[in-house]
Order: C-alpha cells, then sequence, then structure tokens
C-alpha cells in the first residue's frame, strides 16, 4: 500500500506581513546610511581644514615656518587689504592702508585698527583668505593677530599688526606667474562671552593680600 503523500503544514506569509517587513529593511538601511553619511560629514571637517592650510585651497594663507631663505625679487606686486565684521559683533575694523606694494620674497608688515563701540567687554576672532583663490599657497603669514581670540573692554581701540611674504615659488607657477594684485581679506566673527569662574575663599583673601 502506497503510503499517503506528506502535508505541508506550513503558512503562506500574508501579503501584508512581508510588506511591512520590508520596510523594515528598508528603514534600518536608511538609518545606517545617514548615519555613516553623518560620521563621514564630521570626520570630514578636520580633514578639510588641514586640506586647506596644507595646499593653499579656496584661499587659505600659509604659516610660515621660517624667513625667506633668499634675498627680495625686484618683481613687485599689490596687495590690498580688506576688512569686515559679522553681524552680533559691535566694532570697527579696518586696515592702515587700502594696498601697498611689495617686492616678491619681501618680508612686510602691515597694520589694522579695531575699535569696540559697545559699553561691554566683547571677543572676536579673525577669519581669512586671499583672492584670487589659487594664490593662497604662496601667502607666507608669519604673524598675524587671527591666531588667537581678541578681547576688547568698551570703547577700547588696539592696533593689530600681520607679518608675511610672497614666495618666490609663485613666479615658477605658470597658472600664477602673471598674477600682479593679492587680496587678503578678514572677516572678525563674535565669540560667546565666557562667565568668569569662581575664585575660592583662599585664593579671594590671597589676592586681596596683594593688594
Amino acid at each position: 500500500m502506497t503510503p499517503p503523500e506528506p502535508t505541508d503544514v506550513s503558512r503562506p506569509v500574508p501579503q501584508r506581513a512581508r510588506g511591512l517587513r520590508r520596510d523594515t529593511y528598508v528603514a534600518a538601511a536608511c538609518g545606517l546610511f545617514v548615519a555613516t553619511m553623518v560620521g563621514a560629514a564630521y570626520a570630514a571637517v578636520p580633514f578639510y581644514n588641514w586640506f586647506c592650510r596644507a595646499t593653499g585651497f579656496n584661499g587659505t594663507t600659509q604659516v610660515a615656518t621660517a624667513l625667506p631663505s633668499s634675498e627680495p625679487l625686484g618683481r613687485k606686486i599689490a596687495v590690498r587689504f580688506d576688512s569686515n565684521v559679522s553681524g552680533g559683533l559691535p566694532w570697527k575694523f579696518e586696515p592702515e592702508k587700502t594696498e601697498i606694494e611689495v617686492r616678491i620674497g619681501e618680508v612686510v608688515t602691515a597694520y589694522y585698527a579695531v575699535t569696540n563701540t559697545a559699553a561691554r567687554t566683547t571677543t572676536g576672532q579673525a577669519a581669512y583668505n586671499v583672492a584670487p583663490l589659487t594664490v593662497g599657497s604662496y601667502f607666507q603669514k608669519i604673524n598675524c593677530f587671527c591666531f588667537t581670540e581678541q578681547t576688547l573692554g568698551p570703547g577700547e581701540k588696539r592696533e593689530m599688526a600681520v607679518v608675511f611674504y610672497v614666495d618666490p615659488a609663485l613666479l615658477k607657477d605658470s597658472d600664477n606667474s602673471n598674477a600682479d594684485t593679492i587680496t587678503l581679506s578678514y572677516t572678525f566673527y563674535p565669540i560667546r562671552e565666557v562667565a568668569p569662574k569662581p575664585v575660592a575663599a583662599g585664593e579671594t583673601d590671597r589676592r586681596k593680600g596683594n593688594l
């Protein structure tokens, strides 16, 4: 006698359940993708800043580690100075001269003046770049007020210097060798004020004793 065929007791998955399962997979995949992109974006910020400083990309000037190794060349180039203040910072900010002519390879000091027009202490820090953007890698800054936060008291006026030179390597760059003008641009942005740290009683007494 032939045994009966085995009966398939499995139940077909309803269409709705399959759809929910597929949606869950898609949502999980999208969430993983977004998390990966956000992480990559945060990682890209320091890398982008390092890349700009290393290559002069986007007009980022370079920080010189030494003075020029040779005498200034006879070739001259005009350097223009631009100044801006972002909203929220009550400062007046302007260059001493809007344009000077320098020899390539010559170390030059230029001055800016800044005034806090508010009746309170304010703090700002400058961001900078040069134009044309491709010249950034040849604009070498030896010293600059943009490296640190600047705090000004009510009505305080301050003169700030930037020391720089134009790298003679500029003339060996076929794409930039004919440049006759470089514009150095600064923009001051407000820095949120930091609340003073509490002083311990013993430290207060010592300070009073020193007066």
